[in-house]
């Protein structure tokens, strides 16, 4: 508990209260002069720094406040949001875990950390940390807004609308709540209600807060131009916003004008993100490594798990990202035995097991080498139970005989784990035109791929490299795969809906038909609305194409 405020910090805190930022600039600063480790003081430093821009300052200050006080729970949760709002993931995965370890008690730490779990697409993880903040202490209106939004990205609609009903009972007029709730009834499909809830945000608010949201809320009405309108009309327009003018120019036919939108969005994106770049090198390196380990007679020598009857099973969902796994992952999980796990990082996670169940001066993947022996056998069923465990921490495991699906994206670079774990399990693999693919990455917000989304130089590189992976690997393994194109399941929902359960193995229902509907076919060659910006990359794309019948 931090120490009661000395009388010049309390002097600085009634400043800022008056807007007098000058008087408590220098009340803190004639305080710290003599108890430069009043973490008091510091906080209140750490927040004028923030007023004025000085992020990276304020980040190094609460630091300070940590390194004096590791106790100091308010300085994890402000040093974390700064972390998250500069898309340090992780730095902030650092501070969040160091606050946890310092008070594993404390709901601010574990909201924190939930949310930069959900940030980070790691949902489950996210979910659980959110939990229990609410069960520590009494709970505020934010956490409960923190767990609604997480559930929603899982797909958790109906619970995470009464969540969202309990953060605004307890907090009626907090804008983002609003905006946030707002959000999910429009996803839901209810643009009534969303326009309700977003008028009351602007009411708590300011139009320039929530007209990104109105502006899509029109264009799901089709009213296009009076979105475009509205961005137009804002005094600044964020990397976000720049992508969402991006789109509606192209849905009004200014192609040319999208994608100027497209390509300053990413990169406004990328530098508000602290400079995110893309390192190919790095990227090629481990790929490099990976195809040379991974060999036929390497994978040969490899254990493979047995099959664990008494739970759920994982069904991959694997394709590049904007290739339609979403919209397979949803057919999917209306038939009674499949559950949606959504985007899981357990595979991925599996690298850094490996490092941990065999020590060696070698690193991943080479280190693998080592369960070729009868003592070391065990790696690929404690790969088996880690995935699994992690499914069942989350509420996956339930259902003797029944699925639960995982569509991370990339997760296909980790294939020879995923056979290790599940040589059985079922692989659905998506594709679409690769040239779609890369527009619409372009076009959209996109966190994976280690920053591979925010150049199209650098999408068409990774969505080659990924390729070229992979391909190796179908040379050198038996990968069970059932290749589904996205065209062909627009075009025919029905029959590619029934071919995809039969791959699965279960009968079909017709609630699976009804998710995948009428779908609209706009998406499908919206790479020729761009031939000209990207006729420099795709030569890159030309083996995908060919693999897979693109011309």
């Amino acid at each position: 508990m931090s120490p009661a405020p000395h009388a010049l910090v309390l002097r600085a805190r009634e400043a800022l209260a008056r807007g007098d930022v000058r008087s408590a600039e220098a009340a803190v600063d004639e305080r710290l002069k003599t108890a430069g480790r009043d973490i008091n003081a510091l906080g209140v430093r750490s927040f004028l720094l923030q007023r004025r821009g000085q992020f990276g300052e304020a980040a190094r200050t609460l630091q300070t406040v940590i390194g004096i006080d590791a106790r100091a729970d308010w300085a994890y949760h402000e040093l974390i949001q700064i972390l998250l709002a500069h898309r340090r993931l992780a730095d902030a995965e650092q501070v969040a875990r160091a606050g946890v370890r310092a008070n594993p008690d404390n709901a601010s730490c574990h909201n924190a950390f939930g949310q930069l779990l959900s940030e980070m697409n790691d949902l489950p993880s996210g979910e659980w940390h959110l939990r229990r903040a609410l069960t520590l202490g009494d709970p505020q209106p934010p956490i409960y807004a923190n767990l609604a939004l997480n559930l929603t990205k899982q797909g958790r609609i109906e619970e995470a609308d009464g969540y969202f009903a309990q953060a605004h009972e307890r907090a009626p007029t907090d804008a983002k709540t609003l905006a946030s709730w707002a959000g999910l009834h429009e996803e839901r499909g209810d643009l009534p209600r969303a326009h309700e809830l977003l008028d009351r945000a602007e009411a708590a608010s300011s139009l320039e807060e929530v007209n990104l949201q109105r502006a899509s809320l029109l264009s799901r009405e089709g009213r296009h131009a009076e979105a475009l309108a509205i961005i137009n009309a804002g005094k600044s327009l964020t990397g976000e916003g720049q992508l969402a003018r991006g789109r509606l120019q192209e849905r009004l036919g200014c192609f040319d004008a999208a994608w100027q939108d497209f390509v300053d969005g990413k990169r406004k994106i990328a530098s508000e993100a602290g400079g995110l770049q893309y390192r190919g090198d790095a990227v090629q390196g481990l790929f490099s490594r990976l195809k040379g380990f991974f060999t036929r007679d390497n994978l040969h020598r490899l254990p493979r798990a047995q099959l664990r009857a008494d739970t759920r099973q994982p069904l991959f969902i694997i394709g590049f990202p904007r290739s339609g796994t979403t919209l397979v992952e949803q057919i999917l999980c209306r038939h009674s035995a499949i559950r949606a796990g959504g985007e899981l990082p357990f595979l991925s996670e599996l690298p850094k097991l490996a490092t941990d169940l065999l020590p060696s001066a070698e690193s991943f993947p080479e280190n693998l080498a080592q369960s070729w022996t009868a003592d070391r056998s065990y790696t690929a069923t404690m790969f088996r139970d880690f995935y699994l465990a992690r499914g069942a921490q989350h509420g996956l495991g339930e259902g003797v005989g029944a699925l639960f699906t995982d569509r991370m994206p990339f997760n296909e670079v980790y294939l020879p784990l995923l056979k290790m774990a599940f040589p059985h399990a079922k692989i659905v693999h998506v594709v679409r035109h690769p040239l779609d693919v890369s527009v619409s990455m372009l076009a959209n917000t996109m966190t994976h791929g280690l920053n591979c989304g925010y150049r199209i130089e650098d999408i068409t590189h990774h969505l080659a490299a990924v390729f070229d992976l992979c391909d190796h690997y179908r040379h050198e393994m038996e990968l069970g795969e059932y290749v589904l194109h996205y065209e062909s399941l627009v075009c025919d929902p029905a029959e590619e809906t029934r071919k995809l359960l039969d791959y699965v193995g279960l009968p079909l229902e017709e609630s699976c038909l009804q998710a995948s509907g009428k779908l609209e076919d706009r998406s499908i060659d919206r790479y020729e609305h761009y031939a000209r910006s990207l006729q420099p990359y795709a030569s890159r794309l030309s083996r995908i194409m060919g693999a897979y019948g693109y011309s």
